[in-house]
C-alpha cells in the first residue's frame, strides 16, 4: 500500500511539475506559431503586446491569452484600424500542445474581451475586413495553424461599427455582450446564443435607432454545409418592446436569401410605450393602459448588390389610452395606422405611410398624416398636421425629463408637399405649403440664459416655401421686441441641416444686450441611474454673447434705448445681418454722449476667441462723458479726461473680443482721426498736466486754444502712436509727437516755442544789452521729454539742446545786425549823407570795440562774444525754469 501511495504521489507531483513548466516549454513555440499563422493568412499589420499560456485557468484545458491585439489595414484602407482587443482567450485540450508544428491545433473556446471592431465597405465595394490571403495549404487538410472546432465563444464589453458607404447604412453597437454554445465541428447543430447591446442605426442620413437597448435570446439551427441559419426558439426586446421571430437566413455564393417574420407576442398597448427609449419610458410596468398595439412584419427576398429584402411592416392601435400613476392627466383616443412597404426589393421603392396618428389630452386633439416615398433617391414627403394643444399638459400626462417646463398654446393647421432635392437646392418654388400656425403665452427658461424668454404671440402663415410671420412679440429681462417678416426655408431647416434664413423688421422700446448673455458650459461624462454613460453640461460661471450658427437672417431694427455693458444708446437704427456665426452691422446710427455715432463692421464668434472689424464715426460727442464711460477712449487719449467740450472722430479698428464682446485692448490695430471742436481744460484732472503746470511757470492753461485741433492716431500691438501736431497757449506754440501704450506708459516729445518777452524784465534787459532792441522779439525753443506713466509722469527739460538753439538764434541775429549796419553805411555814402573819409561813430551797443572799419558780410562773432551769447542764453532759460508761483507779465508792468 505504501508503495502504491508513493507511486501515486510521484505521478501527481510529476503532473504538477509538468503543468508548471509547460508554459515555459510551449509559450515561445505558440507565440511564434500565432504570429506565423497571422502573417501567413492576413494581409494586414497584426501585432500583440504579449502572449501567456496557463495550465490552471481552465484546467484541464490549456488557456492561451493574447494581450492588446491590433489589426491595422493595408491598402486601400491603409492606416485604418480594423480591430483591437484588450484580451483574446483561446482554450484547447492539453494534448494539442504536443502536436508538431505541422499539425493544426484545434480551438475549443474563443473569448474576446474589450474589443473594438470597425467594419467599412467603401463606395467602390471594397471591404476592410477582406484581409484573408489566398490559402494554398488548407488547414483543414493538416496545414499549419489553428482550426476552430468551437463549442463556446464570447464577446464581452465590446463595440462593433458597420458602415456601408454605398448603401448609406451605418450601424453602431456599443456595450456589446454576446455568447454562443454549439458544436462547430458538426455539419448540422444547434447554436444557443444570447446578445445584448445599445444599437444606433442610420440609413441615408436618417436616424432610426439611437442607442436603443436590444436583447436577443435565440436558438438557431445551423447547417454549416449549406450556410443556412433558422430561428427555432427566440425572444427579443427593443427597449422594452417584446418581439418573436420565425424564418431563416441562407448565405449563398452570389447573394443572401432570407424570410423572417416578427410580431409582438401580445397586443397590449404597453408595447407602444416600450418602443420609447428606456430613459424616457419611466417605469411602464406601473402605467395604466387601454386598447391594443400590434407590430407585425415580414422581411423576405434576396440581398445582393442590387436588391434589398422586400418588406411589409404594419403598426396599428385603436382607441387606446395610457396614464402614469403619479401624473394628473392621461393621453386618450390614441389611434395609429402606419406601414412600411417595399414590393420590389429595390431600395428606392421603400415607402412609409402614416395613414393616421391621433391623440387627445383633455379637450386638446392633435392629428397628423404623412406619406414618405422614394427614400433612397429624391425623397418625397406629403404631410398634414392639424390640432391644438396646451404644451403644459404634455408634461402632466407624460414624464418628460426636461430642464424647463413646457407651456403655451400651440395651434396648427398645415399641409405641405415637397421633395428633398428641391429643399437641398433651395428651390422653394417647388414646395407646396399652406395653412397657419401660432403659439401664445410661451415661456422658456434655462440655466444658460439669465432671464426667462416670454413670447406673448407668434403667428406663421405658410404659402408655398415661404413662411410669413406677421407678428412676433417677445420679452426677456429688460428687453421687449416686436417683429414681423418671413422665413425662406423653415422646412429646409427642420428636415435638413440648412441654416434658418429670414428677413425681419424689428422694433424695441428697450433692448439689453446683457439679456442675451449665454452661460458658458463644459461637458463631462457621468453615470446615470442604470450605470450608463451620459454627457452632462455644467455651467462654468462665465457668460458670453454667442451668435447662433443656425441663423442666416437680415434684421432691420430700430430701438428707443439699447443697453450695452454700462452704455445707454438712444434712437438706434440700422441693419444687422447674422450669418455663419458672424454679425454684420450696416449703417448703424445712434445717439450717445449728447452726440451721434455711426457704425459699420462685423463681429464674429465663430472661433473660440471672438473677433471684430469696425468703422466708427463719432460726431459732436461730449468729451467728458465719453472718456469717463468708454475704456477704449480712455486708452486712446488719456489726457482727454481733463477736457470739457465736443469731439468728432473717425476710427477704423480690428482685434479680438472678450466673451461679453468688449475689446481686448492689447489686440487692437487700426487708426483714428480725432478733431476737438470746442474744449476747456482742467489740469487738476490729469497728473501730467498738473506736473507741467507746476514746472513751467510761464504757462497758463487757461489760455490754451484747442479749437479745431486735429491729429491722427495709429494703434498696433497695444500701442498708440500720435502723428505730430501743435497747438497754442496764448502765443506759445507747443508741438507734440510720440506714443503711449494701453498700459499707460508713455514716450512723448514736446517742443515749446516761447517768446522772450514772457521771461521777465531782467531777461529783457540782458537781451537788449546783448543784441539790441530787435532781441525783444527773440523766441526760445524748449524741448521737453515725457516718460513714465500718465498717473506718475516724468518731465525732463532738455537744457543743452535749448541753450544751443537759443545761442544759435542770438548769433544769427547779431550777424544780421552787423550786416544791416554795413549796408546802411554804404547807402549813406552813396547818397552823400556821409563823408566816406570820416570815421564811423563808435557803436556803444556792440561788445566788439576793436572794429573801426565798416563791417562786412565776412565779419564773424568773436569767441568772447560767443561766450557772452551763451551766458545770456543760460540766463534766459534760467528765467523759464525758475520754480514757484507763476510770474505776472513784467513787460506789461514796465509799460504801465
Amino acid at each position: 500500500m505504501k508503495k502504491a501511495l508513493k507511486i501515486f504521489g510521484i505521478v501527481i507531483l510529476t503532473v504538477i511539475v509538468l503543468l508548471l513548466v509547460a508554459p515555459f516549454i510551449f509559450e515561445s513555440q505558440l507565440k511564434d506559431l500565432v504570429k506565423k499563422t497571422m502573417n501567413d493568412n492576413l494581409n494586414a499589420q497584426v501585432d500583440f503586446e504579449d502572449i501567456d499560456l496557463s495550465m490552471f485557468r481552465s484546467f484541464p484545458k490549456a488557456t492561451l491569452i493574447l494581450e492588446d491585439l491590433s489589426i491595422i489595414n493595408n491598402e486601400p484602407f491603409k492606416g485604418d484600424t480594423l480591430a483591437t482587443g484588450k484580451e483574446i482567450i483561446l482554450e484547447m485540450s492539453v494534448k494539442e500542445l504536443f502536436k508538431s508544428s505541422a499539425e493544426a491545433k484545434r480551438i475549443d473556446a474563443l473569448i474576446l474581451n474589450d474589443a473594438y471592431v470597425n467594419i467599412v465597405l467603401d463606395s467602390l465595394g471594397n471591404a476592410n475586413y477582406d484581409i484573408a490571403l489566398e490559402d494554398t495549404t488548407s488547414t483543414a487538410s493538416g496545414g499549419q495553424g489553428f482550426s476552430l472546432d468551437l463549442k463556446h465563444y464570447e464577446i464581452n464589453n465590446s463595440r462593433v461599427i458597420y458602415r456601408d458607404e454605398a448603401s448609406k447604412i451605418s450601424l453602431d453597437v456599443r456595450d456589446l455582450n454576446h455568447e454562443g454554445n454549439g458544436d462547430f465541428s458538426l455539419d448540422e447543430s444547434e447554436l444557443d446564443t444570447y446578445s445584448e447591446g445599445l444599437v444606433s442605426l442610420d440609413y441615408d442620413g436618417v436616424n432610426y435607432l439611437n442607442q436603443h437597448s436590444v436583447v436577443l435570446d435565440a436558438i438557431f439551427q445551423m447547417n454549416l454545409e449549406q450556410l443556412r441559419y433558422t430561428f427555432l426558439e427566440n425572444e427579443a426586446r427593443i427597449n422594452q418592446l417584446p418581439l418573436t421571430f420565425d424564418g431563416f437566413v441562407q448565405v449563398n455564393e452570389e447573394n443572401t436569401e432570407m424570410d423572417i417574420s416578427f410580431k409582438t407576442p401580445s397586443s397590449d398597448f404597453r408595447n407602444f410605450l416600450a418602443i420609447i427609449p428606456e430613459t424616457y419610458a419611466k417605469n411602464i410596468e406601473n402605467v395604466e393602459t387601454r386598447g391594443d398595439f400590434i407590430v407585425d412584419g415580414r422581411i423576405f427576398g434576396k440581398v445582393d448588390d442590387v436588391y434589398i429584402p422586400k418588406m411589409k411592416i404594419t403598426v396599428n392601435s385603436e382607441n387606446a389610452s395610457f396614464k402614469y400613476p403619479d401624473l394628473p392627466k392621461s393621453v386618450d383616443d390614441i389611434s395609429l395606422d402606419m406601414e412600411i412597404l417595399n414590393d420590389t426589393g429595390l431600395a428606392e421603392d421603400t415607402y412609409i405611410n402614416i395613414n393616421n396618428a391621433t391623440f387627445r389630452i383633455d379637450q386638446d386633439r392633435f392629428t397628423t398624416r404623412a406619406n414618405i416615398s422614394n427614400l433612397t433617391e429624391n425623397m418625397l414627403v406629403d404631410m398634414a398636421v392639424k390640432g391644438s394643444i396646451n404644451l403644459a399638459n404634455i408634461s402632466q400626462a407624460y414624464p418628460l425629463d426636461l430642464d424647463q417646463d413646457l407651456n403655451g398654446l400651440l395651434t396648427a393647421d398645415i399641409q405641405t408637399k415637397f421633395d428633398m432635392n428641391s429643399i437641398e437646392n433651395e428651390q422653394y418654388q417647388n414646395v407646396q405649403s399652406s395653412g397657419t400656425a401660432s403659439i401664445k403665452n410661451f415661456r422658456y427658461a434655462s440655466p444658460e440664459i439669465p432671464n426667462e424668454v416670454k413670447i406673448a404671440n407668434a403667428n406663421m402663415n405658410f404659402n408655398q416655401g415661404n413662411v410669413r410671420v406677421p407678428e412676433l412679440k417677445l420679452t426677456t429681462g429688460q428687453t421687449d421686441l416686436t417683429a414681423s417678416g418671413s422665413l425662406e426655408n423653415l422646412i429646409g431647416f427642420l428636415f435638413t441641416d440648412q441654416q434658418l434664413k429670414g428677413n425681419f423688421q424689428a422694433s424695441s422700446n428697450t433692448f439689453s444686450v446683457n439679456d442675451f448673455m449665454v452661460a458658458q458650459t463644459e461637458e463631462s461624462i457621468e453615470k446615470d441611474e442604470n450605470g450608463n454613460d451620459k454627457t452632462v453640461s455644467t455651467p462654468t460661471g462665465e457668460e458670453a454673447v454667442k451668435i447662433p450658427s443656425f441663423l442666416d437672417v437680415v434684421l432691420n431694427f430700430n430701438a428707443n434705448t439699447v443697453l450695452y455693458d454700462n452704455l445707454q444708446l438712444k434712437n438706434a437704427t440700422g441693419t444687422l445681418v447674422i450669418r455663419d456665426e458672424t454679425a454684420q452691422l450696416q449703417n448703424i446710427k445712434t445717439s450717445i454722449f449728447n452726440g451721434n455715432i455711426g457704425l459699420d463692421g462685423i463681429v464674429s464668434t465663430k472661433e473660440q476667441v471672438p473677433t471684430f472689424e469696425m468703422d466708427l464715426n463719432l460726431n459732436s460727442i461730449d468729451i467728458a462723458s465719453s472718456f469717463n464711460d468708454l475704456e477704449l477712449m480712455q486708452n486712446l487719449a488719456p489726457l482727454a479726461r481733463a477736457l470739457e467740450g465736443k469731439l468728432q472722430s473717425t476710427l477704423n479698428l480690428k482685434g479680438k473680443l472678450n466673451d461679453d464682446l468688449t475689446p481686448q485692448l492689447s489686440s487692437l490695430a487700426g487708426n483714428a482721426l480725432a478733431q476737438i471742436l470746442t474744449a476747456e481744460i482742467n489740469p487738476e484732472k490729469a497728473a501730467l498736466l498738473s506736473r507741467l503746470d507746476s514746472q513751467l511757470n510761464f504757462i497758463d492753461f487757461n489760455d490754451i486754444d484747442l479749437s479745431n485741433l486735429k491729429t491722427n492716431l495709429t494703434i498696433n500691438n497695444g500701442m498708440v502712436e500720435i502723428s505730430p501736431f501743435d497747438f497754442n497757449i496764448k502765443d506759445i506754440k507747443i508741438g507734440v509727437a510720440g506714443s503711449h501704450g494701453f498700459d499707460m506708459n508713455m514716450d512723448y516729445d514736446l517742443s515749446l516755442d516761447v517768446p522772450a518777452k514772457y521771461l521777465g524784465s531782467e531777461i529783457g534787459s540782458a537781451l537788449s544789452r546783448l543784441s539790441g532792441e530787435q532781441m525783444q522779439s527773440m523766441r526760445v525753443t524748449l524741448p521737453v521729454d515725457l516718460t513714465g506713466t500718465f498717473q506718475n509722469p516724468n518731465v525732463a527739460l532738455n537744457m543743452n539742446q535749448a541753450v544751443n538753439n537759443l545761442t544759435q538764434r542770438i548769433a544769427e541775429q547779431q550777424k544780421r545786425n552787423l550786416e544791416d549796419k554795413a549796408v546802411g553805411a554804404i547807402n549813406d555814402i552813396l547818397t552823400g549823407k556821409r563823408d566816406p573819409k570820416k570815421p564811423f561813430k563808435k557803436d556803444t551797443t556792440r561788445t566788439d570795440t576793436s572794429a573801426t572799419n565798416v563791417p562786412t558780410k565776412r565779419d564773424s562773432i568773436t569767441r568772447s562774444q560767443q561766450e557772452q551769447v551763451k551766458n545770456a542764453a543760460k540766463d534766459i532759460l534760467g528765467g523759464i525754469l525758475k520754480s514757484g508761483k507763476k510770474k505776472t507779465d513784467t513787460t506789461q508792468q514796465k509799460q504801465n
